[in-house]
């Protein structure tokens, strides 16, 4: 009786561990994903998350739900369509950029909501700090500082040497574009330049900015960024060629629409580097506790297509240190 005693104490001990593990595998994660441009517009991030997920053992309809909800380039949608992703009762809200954030955050402060593309969180008030946010809200965050902006005012100097005066198109509303424009003042000095605001406040906006662009005699353009700017970046492009302004912006996006040069962090690979936070969150990780990553890797694009119909002729010294060139 004794034998047969210990022998069931140790499958006891062996199923009911492996019975939770299985009832906690069973459970069928859902995600709540909001994006502020149409589905065709944002289809590469949306396939970047789905392979991040994909890396970590997550099927959609089979392991995890994903449920979608798309602003169509109407950002003042962002707070309904978050209320019903709260409604839904999601495990995990994923979003982009600031405004994003923003209106998940205001939604609830209970699920949480991992960041993608957030630039100065702390300065914002979207977390405590990044080593600790403390709240329900953890992520990626972008670089706003002197460093990558005076980066990219000087690789424009390299490809214009005679650059003295910059345009630096900003969406008024979208205070991390100000951040932006005020982070490259003491490196413009430092390059001889000199930095001149122009405000867009939506795609109506663009044909009269041009041309006070072009009026006050600007050598090239910066883009700041941000979703409205994102949802309207093949507009700029085409404007920007057809005044003949060279441009430089933070995403490979803008360059694919036509945009000059690119320099900063990938969108596709910060969209699937979040599926390892909604990983984390979904085993049971707080946000927390989870610490903010901020990019480390930047790249350099160059669209040479842009650069021959511009007259313009990309220094061998530029194309070598090109992480991708589009021809």
């Amino acid at each position: 009786m004794r034998r047969r005693e210990l022998l069931a104490l140790m499958a006891a001990a062996v199923t009911v561990p492996l019975a939770a593990e299985a009832q906690q595998t069973g459970k069928v994660g859902r995600i709540g994903c909001l994006l502020g441009a149409t589905r065709e517009q944002t289809s590469n991030l949306v396939k970047a998350f789905e392979d991040g997920l994909d890396d970590l053992g997550y099927v959609p309809g089979r392991n995890v739900v994903i449920e979608y909800r798309f602003a169509d380039g109407n950002l003042e949608r962002l707070p309904q369509l978050a209320q019903d992703l709260v409604r839904l009762k999601v495990d995990v809200i994923v979003t982009g950029s600031n405004p994003h954030v923003i209106a998940a955050k205001q939604a609830t402060t209970t699920i949480p909501i991992v960041m993608v593309y957030v630039r100065d969180p702390v300065g914002v008030g979207l977390v405590a700090s990044l080593s600790r946010p403390g709240g329900n809200v953890t992520g990626l965050s972008q670089d706003v500082g002197a460093e990558i902006s005076g980066k990219r005012l000087a690789l424009l100097k390299e490809l214009v040497p005679t650059l003295s005066r910059v345009a630096v198109l900003v969406y008024a509303g979208f205070l991390p574009a100000l951040a932006t424009l005020k982070a490259m003042e003491a490196p413009a000095r430092t390059l001889g330049m000199t930095v001149v605001r122009f405000d867009a406040r939506g795609p109506g906006d663009l044909e009269g900015v041009f041309a006070a662009v072009t009026r006050a005699r600007s050598d090239a353009l910066v883009v700041t960024g941000g979703p409205v700017q994102f949802n309207m970046r093949t507009q700029i492009a085409q404007l920007a060629l057809r005044h003949k302004l060279p441009s430089i912006s933070a995403i490979v996006e803008d360059v694919e629409a036509g945009g000059l040069m690119s320099y900063g962090a990938s969108l596709n690979d910060e969209w699937r580097r979040a599926a390892a936070y909604v990983d984390k969150i979904l085993k049971g990780a707080s946000p927390a506790d989870l610490p903010v990553e901020q990019a480390t890797k930047f790249g350099l694009v160059i669209n040479l297509k842009t650069a021959k119909a511009l007259g313009l002729t990309i220094p061998p010294s530029l194309l070598l240190r090109a992480d991708q060139v589009i021809e």
